[in-house]
């Protein structure tokens, strides 16, 4: 009976994206209160982003090998234990009371991620019908979405009110609720067919689809660098407060949704190059802008938001073009693999930005940031480029409905 199928597959797609908001939530949530867990920890600012990088490389580095060595698991199981261990490693927070103690339960917390997120993907597709699979995992991604438009701000107000530490709890407490979720409205799907980890990498062996990975990681490299450290930047270009910060992320994140729905558009229009070229063009205006406001602080809030919200617009930008040219490069055979490899990339420019990114806040200070940054996008263009100009644009319509709706994290 139609009417009782869509509640139920409503329920389901609502539980995964529940569950990829939560843990996309938990990678970038540090951005808010980054500048209070080094003050209560007694470490600076750029050692507490460490805790970025550390999180993003474990994801980048496990996840194709944990993929391969739970091929064979109930997906049921793995979804289950993983929540577990990634709510567990929140809710014991509190009782960190070092730097090191704080690290190891990061650590946990991304290999329990490194697990689920790819998991909740497989088991999206499995259980879509093939006409729905774009649009439903559209549906799940909106999570990833939602984590930096609505989870990094309430996790950002929760830690002035309440404490940085209150952050992680509901980080956890938010992971209980998308566990129970799951059980109640996910079933059980059948593990997918087994591949090798040789298989697995095959994709980078074509240099063209190299060389848009290799973009891939510049430009989220880039971006991460403003985005780890955009508290201690905006408080000493504008004097914005933990508070206040959570109101600009907001407004940030619903233009980095409409900078992402744009950029689809234009992908179909004017095709990958020319959509990546001029994201890569207003990421740079926005980083020039940001250095100039920084070089004449303190400068106004009316001044610095515009600049913001370019930026937000243009980093969302980039995932539906790289995403378009890795599915056209990798062909229908090795497409999935090349998804799975792009999606480890970004955690890599994830990973390099909080490190480089950390190393520039302690040796030149914040105003580096955005020169830094402008520099990597523009190295990322000059890298998408040398993929060559012949992309096709035959791409299937399920992979192409995925491909711009992943990955908020580029």
């Amino acid at each position: 009976m139609p009417f009782i199928r869509r509640p139920r597959g409503g329920l389901r797609l609502a539980a995964l994206a529940l569950t990829a908001f939560a843990l996309q939530t938990d990678d970038f949530v540090i951005v808010g209160v980054l500048p209070s867990i080094a003050h209560d920890l007694s470490v600076g600012e750029a050692e507490a982003g460490q805790l970025v990088t550390v999180f993003s490389v474990i994801c980048a580095v496990i996840a194709p090998v944990a993929a391969v060595a739970t091929a064979s698991w109930s997906r049921r199981r793995l979804l289950t234990g993983g929540m577990l261990v990634f709510c567990a490693a929140n809710l014991a927070v509190p009782f960190a009371a070092s730097y090191p103690a704080l690290m190891a339960l990061r650590v946990l917390a991304a290999l329990a991620a490194a697990v689920v997120l790819p998991t909740v993907f497989a088991v999206t597709a499995a259980l879509s019908a093939p006409e729905r699979q774009g649009r439903d995992l559209a549906t799940v991604m909106a999570g990833l979405t939602g984590a930096v438009v609505a989870g990094v701000p309430l996790g950002t107000w929760v830690g002035a009110a309440l404490g940085w530490r209150a952050t992680f709890v509901t980080g956890g407490l938010l992971g209980l609720a998308a566990l129970a979720f799951l059980r109640a409205a996910v079933p059980d799907t059948a593990p997918p067919p087994s591949a090798g980890l040789g298989e697995r990498l095959s994709p980078l062996a074509r240099p063209a689809v190299l060389c848009v990975l290799l973009a891939a990681v510049a430009a989220v490299l880039g971006n991460l660098m403003i985005q780890t450290y955009l508290a201690p930047f905006l408080d000493g270009v504008a004097g914005v407060t933990p508070s206040g910060l959570g109101g600009l992320l907001v407004l940030t994140g619903i233009a980095g949704i409409a900078g992402g729905r744009l950029s689809g558009s234009l992908v179909d229009r004017f095709g990958p190059v020319r959509t990546f070229a001029l994201a890569v063009a207003a990421f740079t205006a926005a980083m020039a802008g940001l250095a100039v406001a920084w070089s004449l602080r303190p400068a106004h809030l009316a001044f610095v938001l515009p600049l913001l919200l370019v930026w937000s617009a243009a980093a969302w930008a980039v995932p539906p073009p790289v995403q378009t040219r890795v599915l056209a490069l990798a062909g229908a055979e090795t497409g999935p693999q090349a998804l799975a490899l792009s999606s480890s990339a970004v955690y890599v420019g994830a990973s390099l930005g909080a490190g480089l990114g950390g190393w520039l806040l302690g040796t030149a200070g914040p105003g580096s940031l955005p020169v830094a940054a402008a520099a990597c996008a523009l190295g990322a263009l000059g890298m998408f480029g040398l993929a060559g100009r012949g992309t096709s644009r035959s791409v299937p319509e399920n992979g192409l409905g995925a491909a711009r709706n992943r990955g908020a994290n580029v």
